[in-house]
C-alpha cells in the first residue's frame, strides 16, 4: 500500500465507509456497495473487512477477472498466500491480463518470491503475446 492520505482524504474515506455501511444495512446483496465498500476498506488498512467483501463479490461473480484479481490482492494483504494464488490463477484463467501491473502492484508483495506466483506471470506475460486465435 502507498503512505497513508493526508488526514482530510482520511475523514473523507471514513465518511464514505460510514455512509456505504449503513446502505450495505439495508440493502445487503447490493455488488455494487460491496465492490466500493471493498476498495475503501482496504484504501484505509481495514484488510480483513475488505477480504470479506472481496469473498462476497468472488461468490457473487465467480468468473470476473477483475473480482478475481481484487481477492487475489485481499488475501495476499491478509497473509492467506495459498488463497491469494488461487485467486490469482482464477483471475488469469477468467482472462485477467496485465502482467505489468500485476508485477509491481505492491498489494501482491507478499506473493513475489513464489515461485507459483512467478508462474502465473509468465502465463500472463506469454498470453498477452499470442494472437487472439491461439489463446
Amino acid at each position: 500500500m502507498d503512505k497513508p492520505p493526508p488526514r482530510k482524504a482520511r475523514r473523507q474515506e471514513n465518511v464514505e465507509i460510514a455512509f456505504l455501511e449503513a446502505v450495505h444495512k439495508r440493502c445487503s446483496h447490493n455488488r455494487r456497495v460491496w465492490e466500493a465498500l471493498g476498495d475503501l476498506y482496504t484504501r484505509t488498512g481495514r484488510f480483513e473487512d475488505g477480504l470479506e467483501m472481496d469473498l462476497r463479490m468472488a461468490k457473487a461473480c465467480p468468473h470476473d477477472p477483475m473480482v478475481q484479481y481484487n481477492l487475489a490482492c485481499s488475501c495476499a494483504l491478509t497473509g492467506r498466500v495459498d488463497e491469494a494464488l488461487d485467486a490469482l490463477a482464477c483471475a488469469v484463467k477468467a482472462g485477467y491480463n496485465d502482467a505489468d501491473w500485476m508485477s509491481r502492484d505492491r498489494d501482491l508483495k507478499s506473493l513475489r518470491e513464489d515461485p507459483r506466483f512467478r508462474a502465473l506471470l509468465r502465463k500472463v506475460r506469454a498470453l498477452h503475446r499470442m494472437p487472439p486465435s491461439e489463446k
